[in-house]
């Protein structure tokens, strides 16, 4: 499909799924040959709090909660491919659709880019029908309709007569959803779906999370190969860790305990993740070459070498949390440095900038200061910037990823097998009945900590009041031509 305005007559799309529409898998369907990719439920107020921020390390458009985790992360490639979803996942709103056609005529006026609208059916096919014709009458480029009851849950049948039902009533395109179970088990089962359901075109949910290939008109490719595609995709644009692991081990599927997914599910960082894959050396070239992106577009404005200004030496050096294993940073290497030379422990001293709240930290060691030239959003990361300037010009490794041989990262790494075990058998305890243990479920995502996110270069603020409009039980779907 070429850029431009989308279109959604005879096409194939990757459906809206929770953590599963982040880029990497966006980016993987579109290779593939899907047309249309939906990006992850985004919930619109979370979007309102973001700043949009061009990551020139990346080159990426990132939107970036004032947490620093990154909401919506896209790129050139989906240009003219991508729908930006926002709404929730449940379907209260079906029962008034007063406000469901208010939200949508709203959105159809406030935004110059087509609007779609993703529902379930209801109770009847007559209040079914009566509802896509009032979403039509809004101006809607489109509608997808997911061919299942509120109620019903991905086991259940899907109702191709109720999809078919709609499609015959309106004249914008109408997309079918909901034939993973028992429809589409092969590329050429989705023209057949289509068929089944007289839809102008076909959205695919979890079949295509568990192998994105399906997409393929040539055929489906080995989940391995899949996989390994998918995983290159997260270390090029620096995916969060967890949502990483989350994917894959959708695609692992009942492969989830073989010594494949035990090792993915223990991994913390895309690093570990990639070991698992045999793609170590993937993962450290293209982290060479993203640091040297950095490190260039650092060097056009700030020195990279040591400058001593007074009794203060400086650096242009910002702390990048990916960077970094979990429950290790910089600041811990320098007291543990301390330690061992006898020296006084480390002291930082942090200003604000009042204009935009900034931070600075000089820290002292051994009677000489140390402060980053590159002010930080935190006072938490000032202090790790002084103390990366200090270890640099101390010739002391950091803890970055990649120096496991070091004894802090490796004392860590018992420690935390250690506390592991015990809460593990803490856990153990708490679930027995009867003198009986009941089996532990495994915790497959952590949705706080995010050691991969990436530190954008450029902060843009922009405005996207024409989005926050309160959607949180229909899903809206906002299709943009670009990032």
């Amino acid at each position: 499909m070429a850029a431009g305005r989308l279109s959604f007559n005879n096409i194939t799309a990757l459906a809206p799924m929770v953590r599963v529409g982040t880029l990497p898998m966006r980016l993987l369907a579109l290779d593939y040959g899907a047309d249309v990719v939906y990006c992850e439920e985004l919930i619109d107020i979370k979007m309102a709090q973001c700043q949009r921020v061009v990551n020139d390390v990346l080159e990426t458009v990132d939107f970036v909660a004032p947490d620093d985790r990154v909401m919506f992360r896209t790129c050139e490639r989906e240009k003219g491919n991508v729908v930006f979803q926002m709404g929730g996942m449940g379907a209260a709103l079906l029962s008034d659709p007063d406000k469901i056609e208010a939200i949508l005529r709203t959105l159809v006026t406030g935004v110059s880019i087509p609007v779609t609208c993703k529902i379930r059916i209801l109770p009847s096919l007559e209040e079914t029908v009566s509802l896509v014709r009032r979403i039509e009458r809004t101006g809607v480029a489109a509608v997808a309709v997911h061919g299942r009851f509120k109620d019903e849950r991905p086991r259940h049948p899907v109702h191709c007569d109720y999809i078919q039902a709609v499609a015959q009533a309106v004249s914008i395109p109408v997309i079918a959803n909901g034939g993973s179970l028992d429809h589409v088990k092969t590329n050429a089962d989705i023209e057949e779906f289509r068929k089944a359901t007289g839809a102008s075109s076909v959205m695919l949910a979890r079949a295509a999370m568990w192998n994105a290939s399906l997409f393929r008109s040539q055929g489906a490719l080995p989940l391995e190969k899949v996989m390994e595609d998918y995983l290159k995709y997260a270390i090029q644009y620096d995916n969060n860790a967890f949502n990483t692991k989350y994917c894959l081990c959708q695609m692992l599927r009942d492969k989830v305990e073989s010594p494949l997914g035990k090792q993915v599910q223990a991994a913390q960082t895309n690093a570990e993740i990639s070991e698992a894959y045999g793609l170590q050396e993937f993962y450290r070239q293209t982290r060479e070459q993203l640091q040297a992106r950095r490190d260039a577009l650092q060097s056009g404005s700030q020195p990279e070498r040591p400058v001593t200004d007074g009794d203060v030496t400086t650096m242009a050096v910002k702390f990048e949390r990916r960077e970094y294993p979990p429950q290790i940073t910089p600041k811990m290497f320098l007291l543990e440095w301390s330690r061992k030379e006898k020296v006084e422990q480390p002291q930082y001293e942090t200003v604000q900038r009042a204009q935009d709240r900034a931070f600075q930290s000089t820290v002292t060691v051994a009677q000489k200061k140390y402060r980053s030239s590159l002010w930080e959003k935190s006072k938490k990361f000032a202090e790790q910037a002084a103390a990366i300037v200090c270890l640099r010009v101390l010739g002391v490794p950091e803890g970055r990823i990649g120096e496991e041989d070091s004894g802090l990262v490796c004392k860590r790494k018992r420690e935390g097998k250690v506390n592991g075990a015990a809460e593990e058998e803490r856990s153990r305890k708490r679930h027995v009945n009867d003198g009986e243990p009941r089996p532990l479920q495994k915790k497959l995502i952590s949705p706080v900590s995010n050691p991969d996110l990436s530190r954008p270069q450029v902060r843009v603020t922009t405005t996207i009041s024409s989005f926050t409009v309160t959607v949180s039980s229909l899903q809206l779907l906002v299709s943009s031509p670009g990032p």
